[in-house]
């Protein structure tokens, strides 16, 4: 299991990509929290297998219908075994 940070910028706020991405990360099995952030991006902590993290890491780019994706920043960050859901906050 590895975990990721990310930052997702662009037209990503008041699009629904919070929503957006918390279905997607529920069908690929992945815990974490998604939110808006101060600065207009949209900030995610997401953990889970390789395969599905980076599965999602490719799909964020695209994010959902209204949303206009302009860069998606990741980081590795440390597993949090506390994590047994996916939310938005």
């Amino acid at each position: 299991m590895n975990a990721l940070h990310i930052t997702i910028f662009g037209r990503v706020q008041a699009v629904g990509f919070r929503g957006w991405m918390k279905d997607e990360a529920e069908k690929r099995g992945l815990f974490g929290w998604v939110r808006n952030a101060s600065d207009g991006s949209v900030e995610a902590f997401i953990q889970g297998e390789d395969e599905s993290l980076n599965d999602l890491l490719a799909f964020s780019w695209e994010g959902p219908d209204l949303a206009d994706v302009e860069d998606v920043l990741t980081q590795d960050t440390k597993v949090d075994e506390s994590f047994n859901s996916f939310d938005i906050h």
